[in-house]
């Protein structure tokens, strides 16, 4: 049987769809996941997403498609995480090229399909921006799923549309989500999890280490992101529901608006219009910022002191757990220490680790250290 995922939004609905795949299908034969190589900046430090041109090593699938091997690397400066994914997951993982626009990933698309003539294709969206109107003052990161979403549309061949973990992208609550969601098809387990538990120590997404958080058991209050967004742990965390792939079309401004694009200048330009930004606008405004900011130094005893203090101030405002990216952030320091700071934290206190998530201790927990 062979199967087709188009992860929406990149990296970690990448991760999600290998989840997916062992989940829903067994993975006795790997499907092939496509997805842009977009990790944002903790792991690649240039905005917005990499072309095949930003790569040495991928291996030409189609004419305009090209599968990410493990050996392949990316050109400094960029980063991706994807030719990693593919030494530590069985899918084969492909690029989409967004540059082209809409009309240039269709073709992508159609190539696949031509070439493998696949068994299903799915599109995969973590959390459920994919589902909103483009309009909402919620939504951080509508560009990647909505071109995703205006692509699939115009495929030639059946698409299923899935939404895993409705609201844990921090983007549209679940509440807003309930009307726009249709059966459930799966509820994740920790068992699900465990094919990808290996990527989940060190790849940065937020919302995908939710979901496995969730299907292993994590209920509370997780703050996420640079700005300490609090997002829900709920029972409705490992559920992964169906939607309706054209109702989404029709609901999505941004999608329908970029159906003709032929470029990522004109989906920007889209996004301003109908969002009122454009996400790589602010990942190039972050940029700038985090490289005039002088790094900072892990030493062990500041750093747990700041732990000290974040958690205090995290108990406060009733929040349970966050994610190692929020703490990199939280703490000043660069990517390239990201793991040092997990190694130290799970070295010092290993009993609040709570794969792949950080408990925050409860006062009484606090006072019996």
């Amino acid at each position: 049987m062979t199967r087709v995922i188009v992860a929406a939004g990149g990296g970690g609905d990448a991760v999600a769809a290998a989840m997916l795949d062992a989940a829903l299908y067994g993975g006795e034969t790997p499907a092939m996941v496509l997805t842009y190589a977009w990790d944002r900046l903790l792991i690649d430090p240039v905005p917005g997403p990499r072309g095949p041109a930003n790569f040495t090593g991928l291996r030409p699938l189609t004419r305009s498609v090209r599968t990410v091997p493990a050996d392949a690397t990316p050109i400094a400066p960029a980063g991706s995480t994807l030719p990693r994914l593919a030494a530590e997951l069985r899918q084969t993982f492909a690029l989409i090229d967004p540059h082209h626009g809409a009309e240039g990933m269709v073709r992508q698309l159609e190539e696949i399909v031509q070439y493998l003539e696949p068994d299903s294709v799915d599109l995969l969206d973590v959390g459920g921006d994919i589902l909103a109107q483009g309009d909402e003052p919620t939504l951080r990161s509508p560009l990647a799923d909505a071109l995703t979403l205006a692509a699939c549309c115009e495929l030639n061949f059946p698409v299923r549309l899935l939404v895993a973990g409705p609201g844990l992208d921090g983007e549209l609550p679940a509440d807003a989500l309930r009307d726009r969601l249709g059966p459930v098809a799966l509820t994740l387990t920790e068992e699900h999890v465990t094919p990808v538990s290996s990527v989940l120590e060190w790849h940065p997404s937020e919302a995908t280490a939710m979901l496995a958080a969730t299907a292993r058991g994590a209920r509370g209050l997780c703050e996420v992101r640079d700005a300490g967004l609090p997002v829900p742990l709920t029972d409705e965390g490992p559920t992964v529901h169906e939607a309706d792939l054209d109702e989404a079309l029709e609901r999505n401004q941004l999608a329908r608006a970029v159906l003709a694009t032929e470029n990522l200048h004109q989906v920007e330009q889209h996004s301003r219009e109908i969002c009122g930004f454009s996400e790589i606008d602010y990942e190039r405004d972050k940029a700038g910022r985090l490289g005039s900011r002088p790094a900072q130094t892990l030493a062990p005893e500041a750093v747990l002191q700041q732990l000290d203090d974040f958690e205090s101030d995290a108990r406060s405002r009733g929040i349970t757990h966050t994610t190692f990216r929020r703490l990199t952030e939280a703490f000043g320091l660069s990517a390239h220490q990201s793991q040092d700071l997990r190694a130290l934290l799970l070295s010092s206190r290993p009993e609040q680790y709570q794969a792949p998530l950080w408990r925050i201790p409860s006062e009484a927990q606090v006072i019996r250290r």
